[in-house]
Formats: structure tokens, C-alpha cells, sequence
């Protein structure tokens, strides 16, 4: 869907780390809030109220716009996204669905590395899958 205002958005934002037993997030903290990137006109997560409730009962929703402070609120949630939803999981677990651009802040030279832990929690997987 369209952002909740209409325009292309290119600027970091911070997402609330939801849960830090999946693949996904096991190179975080629960509740850890990091700063990442977007680059997006559409982008705004919207599912109906039953999907909604499934995906937040089932522990899918592992990644939020927050504030800084990881406060989630209406100003914190720029593109408008349903429950502020930035990154959800399959009921597999082995699919990711994410907006934001975590690839984007993993080295120095960018100023921020915040998007590190998403990829070292997906190689301690797979090496414990090897």
C-alpha cells in the first residue's frame, strides 16, 4: 500500500526489536530498538483484523516502528503501517517480509551498524543447521 502520505520516503528510522528467538533476530535483545534505513512510497503493511490478530497471537510480528525510546506511536509510524508493523515472519519461520533496510546500515562507513544483527542471527543459524 501507499504510504499513509503519499510520498517517497528515503531517511533512517527505528524499528522495535519484537522478539529475539527467530533466525531473524537472534543477533538482538527483545525490545532493543535499532536504526534503519528506508527508501519507500509504498510500504504501508495492512492486513485485515482477523490477519492481524493471527500474526500478533502467533508471535509473528518481529519487527515495529518505534521512536527512539521504542515508545510505538502514531508519530513514530511513518508510513502508516497497521500496529506499526515493519517485519513479519512466515508461519514457517524461514521467510521474512520487511520494509525497512537493514542491509543498508551493516558497515562503518555508512554511520551505523545497527542492521549487523539481523544477519549474524541468521548465520548462527545456518551454522547450527550445518
Amino acid at each position: 500500500m501507499r504510504n499513509a502520505r503519499p510520498k517517497f520516503v528515503c531517511r533512517d528510522v527505528h524499528l522495535r526489536v519484537e522478539r529475539s528467538d527467530s533466525p531473524f533476530t537472534r543477533g538482538y535483545n527483545a525490545g532493543q530498538v535499532i536504526r534503519v534505513p528506508v527508501a519507500h512510497g509504498e510500504g504501508n503493511y495492512e492486513a485485515d483484523d482477523e490477519t492481524l490478530r493471527r500474526l500478533e497471537g502467533e508471535g509473528r510480528v518481529l519487527y515495529r516502528y518505534c521512536a527512539a525510546d521504542g515508545a510505538v506511536d502514531e508519530g513514530a509510524n511513518f508510513n502508516g503501517a497497521a500496529h506499526s508493523i515493519a517485519g513479519v515472519v512466515s508461519e514457517r519461520g524461514n521467510v521474512l517480509g520487511m520494509m525497512p533496510h537493514p542491509e543498508n546500515h551493516v558497515e562503518d562507513i555508512m554511520g551505523c551498524t545497527d542492521g549487523r544483527g539481523l544477519f549474524a542471527g541468521l548465520m548462527a543459524h545456518l551454522e547450527r543447521a550445518a
